[in-house]
């Protein structure tokens, strides 16, 4: 497959991932959110936006990962190209692809929630943050271990499902999973990143602190990742006999 027919799939699965993720929790995460006119609660909490950020991964991965390798994360191809499983020369390309599928994603889910009286990018945009601008007001030390260590896992898992010695078919379903158990211990502390795409687009357009703070969620999953993939290439990686 061409290199940029690649890139485009990247870009179509990032922009979902983006849209489909923090368009949960800009959109339908509310706590105690209730149909109008209603009883009925409709808000998904954190669980809701967890899953859902692992189902975006989970469908592009079935949708396009025979076609790009659905990374759809700078971290994530960084941390392959570590671990030899993908060429260092795709890489600025495959970011590329990335970012813009990002901002293209947070730019539709703005028009989309900008359209509903009473919103506010001063509520967040599902951006991420530390210190005041962590959910939960964790230190910026926690918040740095917490994404190098959830990257770190991420990228175990991607590499350990994608191994040729794996069940085969079953990696999609690890992969997305375990992004749902990434988002559930990491909301609170972070928003959770291990995405730099991810955090960039919403924060572009919460401007000001967002954009101030994002060198954390570039570092620290670029750090974790890296770190998985040389761990799991020396370690883990079958040698292959001579012959």
């Amino acid at each position: 497959m061409g290199l940029g027919k690649r890139c485009t799939a990247e870009f179509i699965g990032t922009f979902w991932l983006v849209f489909g993720g923090c368009g949960s929790a800009v959109l339908a995460s509310v706590v105690g959110a209730k149909l109008e006119g209603t009883d009925v609660n409709i808000g998904i909490t954190l669980l809701g936006v967890a899953l859902a950020f692992g189902l975006t991964v989970l469908t592009m991965a079935f949708a396009i990962g025979h076609i790009s390798g659905c990374h759809l994360n700078p971290a994530v191809s960084l941390g392959l190209a570590a671990g030899g499983r993908f060429a260092a020369k795709d890489l600025v390309p495959y970011i590329v692809a990335q970012l813009l599928g990002a901002l293209a994603g947070s730019a539709v889910l703005y028009v989309i929630a900008s359209g509903k009286e009473g919103f506010s990018l001063a509520d967040g945009f599902a951006a991420n943050g530390y210190a005041e601008h962590s959910p939960a007001g964790y230190s910026l030390i926690a918040c740095l271990v917490a994404e190098i260590v959830l990257t770190f896992m991420f990228l175990m898992i991607i590499m350990g499902s994608t191994d040729s010695r794996a069940p085969a078919g079953l990696a999609p379903i690890a992969i997305g999973l375990g992004l749902t158990l990434i988002h559930l211990i990491g909301i609170p502390v972070t928003n959770l990143s291990v995405n730099p795409a991810r955090s960039t687009g919403p924060a572009v357009f919460v401007g000001g602190w967002a954009l101030m703070q994002l060198w954390l969620f570039w570092v620290a999953p670029i750090i974790g990742a890296i770190a998985a993939g040389a761990l799991y290439r020396g370690c883990f990686e079958e040698v292959k006999a001579e012959e």
